[in-house]
């Protein structure tokens, strides 16, 4: 008797608060079907779901999937809101696996959280792999050719599942508007000089002057590489300053192996999860696969969706208020989170890194103001100080998130 060969289990995560989000998940479905992957018999796809109302004020109906057809071509989906977060950390306390402090830690407010919950069902459910993608980014990659460009579609799905056996993680390329920053024309109000120092203060090592001018030049689209898509090129992410650089979406988990498995964190009211996470990875094997997503950073091409693909991609200027508030929030975001950066990447110089940061903010920051005709960007000076303030109970709770999570997958193994 033949005896039949086990399905390999693929989850696909989105942490998701946007209303297109159905339309993403049935372009992705599409794109799958395309591929081969919803006829591959030896492989079973689940959808995990984990959504947030207060977003863009959403309603549960708005990621709930109706259609038909896309239900049929997957096995499963999984919805966790508010309410899956409390019962599971209410099973795991009374299990005695963590108590009420490091269910918050987990699984409490943030977008770090949303994503350990989609990672810690992901391994309930018995998947095999794990793929994040995020809701404004498409399978589909833009490419430029001389004064023109051309588009791809991409297999992303198809490119995590073949390479992410060899591997503890998979992470792919992005494409599109992936930075938030706008084009400049500098001047008199703000030198590049200026713009420089208040980047490279407020962003982390990875971002490079360089790269941001490059894609301010190309007015802040962010071209894909032909080469790479068709080399098959894969390469393995190599450590950094104490990180092996991944981000949050376009990014293969493999489940089979829980001890190489850490959790998202980011101090409260910040991002980047995926940059804290880059920290505990230095003994995984990554590897960085030929795919492309295009990043839809200031939402104005969700018709790409629909087919429709543009000859010419905007140049972002900061000629608006939307995208004047974008980038605010983003530098924010940035300042928020790069205090505990420092206290863990490079502990000694931190003092010293820290008051070169209060003073060339200091001295850019009125200039940056004057520029987009904006005081609120006076705000991050402040953001600075509380998060320095802060440094050492944030450091203590990335820590006791790292040990809560070790009792998890402990918890999940012996299950």
């Amino acid at each position: 008797m033949k005896i039949q060969e086990k399905k390999i289990n693929v989850g696909v995560g989105f942490v998701t608060g946007r209303k297109n989000f159905k339309n993403v998940v049935k372009t992705y479905v599409d794109n799958w079907n395309e591929s081969g992957l919803v006829d591959n018999k030896k492989i079973a796809l689940h959808l995990f779901v984990a959504y947030d109302l207060k977003y863009s004020k959403t309603k549960v109906s708005d990621y709930k999937i109706t259609d038909e057809e896309i239900l049929d071509r997957i096995d499963s989906v999984y919805y966790l809101g508010n309410s899956s977060i409390t019962n599971e950390a209410q099973y795991l306390i009374e299990k005695k696996v963590i108590n009420l402090k490091e269910a918050k830690l987990i699984f409490g407010e943030g977008y770090a959280m949303k994503r350990n919950l989609v990672l810690y069902f992901a391994m309930k459910n018995k998947m095999d792999y794990l793929i994040f993608l995020d809701d404004d980014e498409y399978p589909i990659a833009t490419i430029k050719i001389n004064d023109s460009i051309v588009w791809k579609g991409q297999e992303v799905l198809s490119t995590h599942i073949s390479n992410i056996k060899d591997a503890d993680m998979t992470h792919g390329h992005h494409c599109g508007y992936i930075s938030p920053i706008p084009y400049l024309d500098f001047n008199d109000k703000l030198s590049e000089d200026d713009f420089k120092i208040f980047i490279e203060s407020i962003s982390n090592d990875i971002i490079n002057w360089e790269s941001v001018k490059q894609k301010m030049n190309d007015g802040g689209v962010t071209y894909a590489n032909l080469d790479i898509i068709n080399s098959k090129r894969i390469e393995v992410v190599k450590e950094i300053n104490g990180m092996k650089f991944i981000s949050g979406a376009n990014l293969g988990f493999n489940l089979n192996n829980l001890d190489k498995l850490f959790p998202f964190y980011n101090p409260p009211g910040a991002r980047g999860e995926d940059t804290f996470l880059s920290t505990c990875i230095g003994e995984c094997t990554i590897r960085k696969v030929p795919c492309y997503t295009f990043h839809d950073g200031f939402s104005t091409y969700d018709h790409l969706l629909l087919g429709v693909l543009p000859n010419k991609l905007k140049v972002i200027k900061a000629d608006s208020g939307a995208i004047t508030k974008r980038f605010l929030k983003a530098s924010i975001g940035w300042v928020r989170y790069k205090p505990l950066l420092l206290y863990i990447t490079q502990r000694e110089s931190y003092e010293m890194e820290i008051t070169k940061m209060k003073k060339n903010l200091s001295n850019v920051i009125p200039k940056v103001c004057d520029y987009f005709g904006s005081d609120e960007f006076k705000n991050i000076l402040d953001e600075l100080e509380f998060y320095h303030t802060h440094v050492e109970k944030h450091y203590k709770d990335f820590e006791s998130t790292k040990v809560a999570w070790l009792k998890v997958i402990s918890f999940l193994k012996n299950a």
